[in-house]
C-alpha cells in the first residue's frame, strides 16, 4: 500500500488556489516538498486555466473566501471540467460549509494535518 501511495503522489496534479501570497508560497513548498506536483494559482481566472489545460488534475485545495467568485462556486465549476476531481477547502474565517463537497481546514493549517488530508483525498479515503 506505502508504494502505491507514494507513486500515486508523484503522478497527482494538485491545484492550490488562494489570494494570499505568502500562504499560497508556503503551501506551494510544502506539497511539493512532499512530493506532490502542484500548480498554483492567485485568483478564479488563474484557476479557470489551468482547469481548462487539459491536463489531468486529482485534487483541488481552495481558499473559500477569493475576490469575485467564492471557492465552493470555483470547485462546482472544477468538477465540471474534472468530474472526479477532490476538494479541500481552507479558510481563515468562519463561514457557511454547507456547500462544502470535501473536507474544510482552519488557517493556518497545520502542515502535518494538510499533508494528511491531502494524501487521504488521493487516496480516496475522503
Amino acid at each position: 500500500r506505502q508504494a502505491r501511495l507514494k507513486e500515486t503522489e508523484m503522478s497527482a496534479r494538485v491545484l492550490l488556489v488562494d489570494d494570499d501570497d505568502g500562504y499560497r508560497y508556503a503551501m506551494v513548498k510544502l506539497l511539493a516538498k512532499a512530493g506532490f506536483e502542484v500548480v498554483e494559482a492567485a485568483d478564479y481566472r488563474q484557476a479557470l486555466d489551468i482547469l481548462d489545460d487539459k491536463k489531468p488534475l486529482a485534487l483541488l485545495v481552495m481558499d473559500i473566501v477569493i475576490p469575485v467568485v467564492n471557492g465552493f462556486a470555483l470547485a462546482r465549476m472544477a468538477r465540471m471540467r474534472h468530474h472526479n476531481l477532490k476538494v479541500i477547502y481552507v479558510s481563515a474565517f468562519d463561514v457557511p460549509i454547507d456547500e462544502a463537497i470535501g473536507p474544510v481546514l482552519r488557517k493556518p493549517v497545520d502542515t502535518d494535518i494538510l499533508v494528511a488530508e491531502v494524501r487521504k483525498a488521493l487516496a480516496g479515503d475522503t
